[in-house]
Parts: structure tokens; C-alpha cells; sequence
């Protein structure tokens, strides 16, 4: 059981640095709190060796989503020549 819980500490960890990477790129703040939140939770679920710290994390990234802290999509549509 460890082993999952450490390949799913290790995907938590490249969304935080993407999300980090992506804020610095974007300047939009909820990005960061989302980096944030993967990283913490995932440095959470190394420390204690339990996988609710993943749970608890991937809830509170979708509660920063429904709060509206996810940048909009922008469709700019096929560009024709």
C-alpha cells in the first residue's frame, strides 16, 4: 500500500510544480494556492505515511476550483489565414 500512496505523492508533487510554473507564467493567483495546497498535502502524506492527506488535498483543490480560483479557458477558435 505504501508504494501507491508514494506514486500518488510523487503525481501531487509534478502538479505542484506545474501549477507553480504556471502561476508565474499566468500571474493568476489561484494556480499558486492550488500549488500550494498538492504540495503540502503531498509533503503531509510523506511525513505521516497515511493516504488521507491525498484525500484531504485533492477535496480542498476542487473546493479552490468551485470558488472560482481556476484562470478561464479561453477558445480562440481555428485560425484561418
Amino acid at each position: 500500500m505504501e508504494i501507491v500512496i508514494y506514486i500518488f505523492v510523487a503525481l501531487f508533487l509534478v502538479l505542484a510544480v506545474v501549477l507553480v510554473f504556471a502561476y508565474k507564467r499566468t500571474g493568476h493567483h489561484g494556480l499558486l494556492l492550488m500549488g500550494f495546497s498538492y504540495g503540502a498535502t503531498a509533503a503531509l502524506a510523506i511525513v505521516l505515511g497515511h493516504w488521507w492527506p491525498l484525500a484531504a488535498g485533492f477535496v480542498l483543490v476542487w473546493l479552490l476550483r468551485l470558488l472560482g480560483l481556476e484562470p478561464e479557458m479561453r477558445d480562440d477558435g481555428p485560425q484561418d489565414g
